[in-house]
């Protein structure tokens, strides 16, 4: 199934993504869950499910706004340097322990939504991930339990303002400005992508491709990540994690690729979809 957040009409709602367009699942949801975080929360995601059975989509998607797949996430872990091509590129060392920064729900944007640099940059590149979004809640979760504590995958683009986040080495700065993130399209739910695929993940700029690997060039797999994050703090419903780019990003050309206002970026994960995004001045 595919879950997404969306706006009609100026009221916020989430659905399940069919042929010809979203099931508004907000609207037929007797138990009155306020969005897709307390979906997870309830561990609801059959009881959608079922409401499916015999439906027509009720919007087509063009009428529909898309939101970050979760529009409210508690925590957004973002992991660096974990693909063994990327950490090359960079010329640092594979490091023992998974590289963790936070983003914030404020610098998230939407598949198909513009994703805006700001005028004290013209240093933004692309990074094509995976994301994972935490469905059952945990703390110190063993490396054979991560998978319980899955939702689902979706595609993630970590885009970043270089030259802010490389001033010092506390990154977080580069990858907080307002609306450069993007998440999307839509929540693919675990039973659709049995835990541990090696799934192909490619970037493109403009059409051409720009980044292209698989989910098994981590370094630190995704049970590794669930496992070490639950260990620092309890992971809720509705956390997301994004597992690391791998190599071929703009800043590690020569000349740098940074992306620029009316450009197109897509990120392309197998079994999952296309995140799409314009760039556009903030």
């Amino acid at each position: 199934m595919k879950l997404a957040s969306f706006e009609i009409e100026g009221a916020m709602s989430y659905g399940a993504v069919m042929e010809g367009g979203i099931v508004d699942l907000k609207r037929l949801c007797d138990s009155g869950y306020a969005d897709l975080r307390s979906v997870l929360a309830a561990d609801a995601i059959a009881e959608l499910a079922a409401l499916l059975v015999g439906r027509q989509a009720d919007y087509p998607l063009d009428r529909v706004t898309l939101l970050p797949v979760i529009p409210n996430p508690g925590k957004i872990w973002c992991c660096g340097l974990n693909y063994y091509e990327h950490v090359e590129e960079c010329g640092a060392k594979p490091a023992n322990a998974p590289l963790f920064f936070l983003r914030t729900a404020s610098s998230q944007a939407a598949h198909g939504a513009p994703v805006m640099r700001p005028h004290e940059s013209e240093q933004l590149d692309f990074e094509g991930e995976l994301a994972i979004v935490i469905g059952k809640p945990g703390r110190r979760i063993a490396l054979e339990d991560a998978h319980r504590h899955v939702a689902g995958y979706a595609c993630y683009n970590d885009v970043s303002v270089r030259d802010w986040q490389l001033r010092t080495p506390q990154w977080d700065v580069g990858k907080n400005f307002w609306r450069t993130g993007s998440f999307g399209p839509w929540l693919v739910t675990a039973d659709e992508i049995p835990f541990g695929s090696d799934l192909a993940l490619v970037t493109r700029l403009n059409g051409a491709e720009v980044q292209r690997s698989s989910t098994r060039m981590m370094i630190h797999d995704i049970a590794a990540q669930i496992a070490y994050l639950s260990t620092i703090a309890p992971l809720e419903a509705g956390d997301v994690i994004v597992t690391g780019t791998p190599g071929g990003i703009g800043a590690m050309r020569k000349p740098p690729l940074w992306i620029k206002d009316g450009d197109t970026v897509e990120v392309e994960i197998e079994g999952i979809g296309v995140l799409r995004n314009t760039v556009a001045a903030d």
